[in-house]
């Protein structure tokens, strides 16, 4: 932000402000004018096209609404025709059993009756007519609720499912038309049926007042394949009414969800029946009893339908009625008003959008100039200039006062690089000088460091040692009176005693390796080649009863490890660490796995030893800082410079200790020594 101008600022220093500014401004033109272009398209090229898009959903919505009401008052008159042949059927079987020529023939003998029931059932287009006595009528009423019904002297007209017996009991032609072989219907429930041999029927019944003939006159209408009473409603509700998009309208019957009547048509043009619903209608229609409007992929195309459940004499869902109509020609007359919408928009933006553009960069066009000209001189270009605007306006008086400016910050600039080139070698010269003292001062920092915690380390060594080495001191003394007493006698316990003796000398290396560490350099390492399976032998005996104390299994794998140039005793601290630490961190229980084995390490051959537990590992956290002085997992019960110190020996013999997390659980220490070799020096 420029800072404001006040009395004492020097003239050159006010014309600095105001180029800045200027500079300022210009570096603003071009979000004003993506701003103005913004404000001036935004009804054009946002507004424009979203009130259409609203405007087309909304149509789009009201003309699916549209087809959908059209459908559903297919449906009602696909049903009303239904119901009137239900209806029908009923009205005429019962006025023929009222009539005078039925009690005339129920008066003749069995085959003339039967010879005129026959002819009456061509003519009123029934499937089958038949008389019941009152010696059937038990076991019909108790099969069928309309012959029941009929028995109590009131008549009924109901759709009941026949199972192929009963249609073959009444005439083996209507067992023949009722069987469908189903066929593989896309997005149908599976099943493992190949044919539908149900019927629908249209079952009426009424009683017979004929004195010659009490008992009940029933009969019915076979639906499947009925294709003249499914044209027929098709020819209903898709007759030709001179709308601008005609509906190829299909009409269809179901049984459960086989299509038993339809004029709906396979690829190759034959009607679709024994062909199925789709799963998720039959849900819908026969499963919850409600009726679909909606649209839905009839056989091999998409369609607006509409399902209505059938319901039987028993009130069970067992069939649908189908009506619809093809809905390809409505969706192309909807991409007709979409491409048509939308192309007169992008027509009117073609018109329209391309002169404003030229006006506008009629008037942005000197602007222009002013930003190509910053931009060069934010790049370190200062001769460049704006030059002759031919615009008279505020804009040409803007350019004109831009470049004054220009030479005047160009003048100035030089003066300020000669000054900031000789600062520049100051602040050098001051820097390296800084940066030399803070070396110095950072390395002292690290060796103060380091000598507080050696001098720390140090005096604990040596007040451990005085206090073992007085003990340990008594102890030896004790041994060479014991075998001086003894003299030959000693000999059955000389193993121990020279067990014991190894075991104090053992005590004073170590108590010398703990004043190694903290004054590495007052001793020497005699190092010599060793065994390290030999070593770790003779560790685990000295461990053996830390080891003992809880349920620990122990795996020891030699697996050829070479010899290794190291103090042996040296490597006798570390490997009895180790296996202390491992024993420790599985609490008494668990298993201790030590295996020995050649390794590469940087190229370098040498030996490793890994020891491993079961324990809960180390937080990954700690993994870098395990190797530290005074640090512990046990506060109050170490102090902390076991891992420390053996790592500091095994680094002094060219080798080094590395930790990881098993992914099996536990933790695993690896030592890794260079191999020994030939001295014969």
């Amino acid at each position: 932000m420029p800072r404001p101008i006040d009395a004492g600022t020097p003239a050159s220093d006010a014309r600095i402000y105001l180029l800045r500014t200027a500079l300022g401004a210009l570096a603003e033109m071009r979000s004003v004018r993506l701003r103005l272009l913004i404000l001036a398209l935004t009804p054009l090229m946002v507004l424009m096209p979203l009130l259409l898009a609203l405007v087309v959903s909304r149509w789009s919505a009201s003309y699916d609404a549209l087809l959908i009401t059209n459908v559903e008052s297919d449906l009602r008159i696909a049903e009303q025709y239904l119901a009137r042949i239900l209806d029908t059927t009923g009205k005429d079987v019962e006025a023929l059993a009222n009539s005078v020529a039925f009690a005339r023939a129920a008066g003749s003998d069995d085959a003339g009756f039967a010879a005129y029931l026959e002819e009456r059932r061509a003519g009123m287009g029934l499937d089958f007519l038949r008389y019941l006595p009152p010696d059937q009528l038990h076991e019909a009423a108790a099969r069928w609720p309309v012959i029941a019904t009929a028995r109590q002297g009131q008549g009924a007209t109901h759709i009941d499912i026949f199972d192929n017996d009963d249609l073959a009991a009444i005439s083996p032609a209507l067992a023949e038309r009722a069987r469908l072989p189903l066929i593989e219907t896309r997005a149908a429930v599976p099943t493992d049926r190949t044919t539908e041999d149900r019927g629908m029927v249209i079952q009426t019944a009424t009683s017979s007042p004929a004195a010659d003939r009490p008992g009940v006159l029933a009969g019915g209408i076979l639906l499947n394949r009925n294709l003249d009473f499914i044209d027929t409603i098709n020819a209903l509700v898709y007759r030709e009414d001179g709308g601008k998009t005609p509906r190829h309208g299909t009409a269809t019957l179901f049984l459960e969800d086989v299509r038993i009547s339809t004029n709906v048509r396979l690829f190759q043009g034959a009607r679709a029946l024994g062909t199925r619903v789709s799963a998720t209608v039959r849900a819908a229609v026969l499963g919850e009893g409600r009726t679909w409007l909606d649209s839905a992929f009839v056989v091999n195309d998409w369609y607006i339908s509409a399902y209505i459940p059938l319901t039987d004499s028993f009130g069970q869902r067992v069939g649908m009625l189908y009506v619809g109509f093809l809905e390809a020609p409505f969706r192309a007359v909807r991409r007709s008003a979409y491409v048509l919408g939308y192309g007169s928009l992008a027509l009117v933006l073609a018109i329209t959008v391309p002169p404003f553009l030229r006006l506008a960069g009629g008037i942005f066009s000197p602007l222009e100039r002013m930003t190509r000209t910053m931009r060069r001189i934010e790049a370190g270009d200062l001769d460049a200039r704006i030059g002759t605007v031919s615009s008279r306006d505020e804009i040409g008086a803007v350019a004109a006062h831009l470049d004054e400016l220009l030479d005047q910050v160009q003048e100035r600039d030089r003066a300020l690089r000669a000054w900031a080139d000789e600062l520049n070698e100051r602040v050098v010269e001051r820097t390296a000088e800084l940066r030399e003292a803070n070396a110095k001062l950072e390395t002292t920092y690290q060796q103060l460091v380091m000598s507080e915690k050696l001098a720390s380390i140090g005096e604990i060594t040596a007040g451990v040692a005085h206090e073992i080495n007085n003990p340990v001191a008594v102890i030896q003394g004790n041994m060479d009176v014991i075998r001086e007493t003894l003299g030959d006698t000693a000999a059955p316990i000389m193993t121990e005693l020279d067990l014991v003796d190894r075991q104090i000398g053992r005590i004073n290396t170590i108590v010398g390796k703990r004043l190694q560490f903290a004054r590495p350099v007052e001793f020497g390492t005699f190092a010599e080649d060793v065994d390290i399976a030999g070593v770790l032998d003779d560790c685990l005996v000295l461990v053996n009863h830390v080891i003992a104390r809880g349920k620990i299994e122990v795996e020891i794998d030699h697996a050829g490890a070479p010899p290794v140039r190291v103090n042996p005793g040296e490597l006798q601290q570390v490997i009895i660490n180790l296996v202390v630490n491992a024993v420790q961190a599985m609490g008494g229980q668990g298993r201790l796995s030590i295996r020995t084995t050649a390794a590469l390490h940087d190229g370098q051959p040498g030996a490793a030893l890994s020891v491993a537990d079961t324990g809960p590992g180390i937080a990954p956290e700690r993994l870098n800082t395990v190797f530290d002085p005074f640090y512990t997992t046990k506060p109050g019960e170490g102090t902390g410079l076991g891992l420390s110190v053996s790592q500091t020996l095994m680094r002094q013999a060219g080798g080094l200790i590395t930790v990881r997390n098993r992914p099996e659980g536990g933790a695993e220490f690896t030592v890794w020594l260079p191999a020994g070799g030939d001295d014969d020096g």
